[in-house]
């Protein structure tokens, strides 16, 4: 098994708290790593129908069966043994009690939120980083650039983003167009249909797709309602609904006066680069090459490994973009305390003067010395020019 990067907060928090949460996207490995950590816990998986009834049906029963430590997949499936397990804690507040998992989000949240409140420990389990994947450690995000300290890969860059990091693929060697077209049904008829009153999935997977076409771009919701053909409140709630199970998230823009009118809405990523080249039509490496979307996808792959580096250390992402309304950009901005680190993100292989002016341009009027910034680009040396880190797209 690989490890995960997660594992130790895991352990930490069980000796925390008496129940400790394990959340994310289906089929990140959020069972296979709570079992691994916990190896001598009870497990019951609410999935199941068997076990779903027993504890609908009789809660106290259930639970009265697994005296000792347990782990609970899919917690959510039952709500009401939620009131009952806080009823348990009460009683005895003994540390790492309780490892519950689930997919949904929002339903897990909201239980929590209701009857768990100060009782519980929250981890966030994403798809595979590249590090993890070929065994590599990733230290705690520090200051950037330090962050960008990797220097080796047996990868290929285009066959990593569109194969992406969902680990059945890499365990079983599944054919990503295999794999996820099975993820892309199970997601729609399971997850979509429990967490809202969806009609009609055809249109709902119809905006699934056209929001992976615009992977690491600016969000308008108007134009992405029209061309799906449902209203802007429709729209927001179904991007809602992504958020929630993992499938996408939004990079807000970082407000900062620079006399200049500044974009306020957000950029659209995929946690997971192999789902949005999958979703827009991209089935083998040819393909993803001449893209005209490459780029995106490429700044997708990217911005979401920087997420796992932090979401899987169990901290807030502090990453943001910044755009005025003249065409300046900065793809990220990572904002550590008081200080800002801006960081330019390019697909070529050969580094130019012109991959580097938005960053001059930006340190120029934020006063702020050219080693704050960081230009990820496709090649594979690290170097300084202008001041500037240049780090290999496999350095995160």
């Amino acid at each position: 098994m690989i490890q995960r990067t997660l594992q130790s907060y895991l352990l930490r928090d069980a000796g925390y708290y008496p129940i400790v949460t394990l959340t994310g996207p289906r089929q990140s490995g959020k069972t296979t790593l709570a079992r691994t950590a916990f190896p001598d816990y009870d497990y019951v998986n609410l999935e199941e129908s068997e076990s779903r009834m027993f504890a609908r049906e009789d809660p106290k029963g259930f639970l009265k069966r697994y005296p000792g430590p347990i782990i609970i997949d899919e917690a959510q499936r039952v709500p009401d043994i939620f009131s009952y397990i806080q009823s348990s804690v009460d009683k005895d507040d003994a540390s790492g009690r309780f490892i519950l998992t689930g997919s949904h989000n929002f339903l897990l949240m909201e239980q929590i939120s209701q009857t768990l409140a100060g009782r519980c420990s929250i981890l966030n389990l994403l798809p595979f980083s590249r590090a993890e994947l070929e065994v590599q450690k990733q230290e705690e995000p520090k200051t950037p650039p330090k962050i960008f300290s990797n220097q080796t890969t047996r990868l290929n860059k285009w066959e990593a983003v569109r194969t992406g990091f969902y680990p059945r693929i890499h365990d079983r060697r599944i054919p990503p167009e295999i794999w996820l077209s099975d993820y892309v049904r199970t997601y729609l008829e399971r997850d979509v249909r429990s967490l809202s009153n969806i009609g009609e999935l055809e249109t709902f997977e119809q905006f699934l797709r056209l929001c992976a076409g615009r992977s690491g771009q600016i969000l308008n919701f108007s134009a992405l309602a029209d061309d799906c053909g449902v209203s802007v409140d429709t729209a927001k709630r179904w991007i809602s609904i992504l958020k929630t199970s993992f499938i996408v998230f939004l990079l807000t823009p970082h407000y900062r006066n620079f006399n200049k009118r500044l974009t306020k809405s957000p950029k659209l990523y995929f946690y997971d680069s192999g789902l949005a080249c999958f979703l827009i039509g991209i089935r083998n490496l040819k393909q993803l090459e001449i893209h005209p979307l490459r780029g995106p996808l490429f700044e997708n792959y990217l911005v979401s490994e920087i997420m796992k580096a932090y979401i899987h250390h169990r901290l807030a992402a502090p990453i943001f973009f910044w755009r005025d309304r003249t065409g300046h950009e900065i793809d990220v901005i990572i904002e550590e305390g008081t200080e800002l680190f801006p960081l330019e993100i390019k697909s070529g292989e050969t580094i130019s003067r012109n991959m580097l002016e938005s960053l001059l341009w930006w340190c120029r009027q934020a006063n702020r010395s050219p080693d704050s910034a960081t230009l990820i680009y496709g090649g594979t040396d690290s170097q300084e020019r202008h001041g500037i880190h240049i780090r290999p797209w496999f350095s995160i």
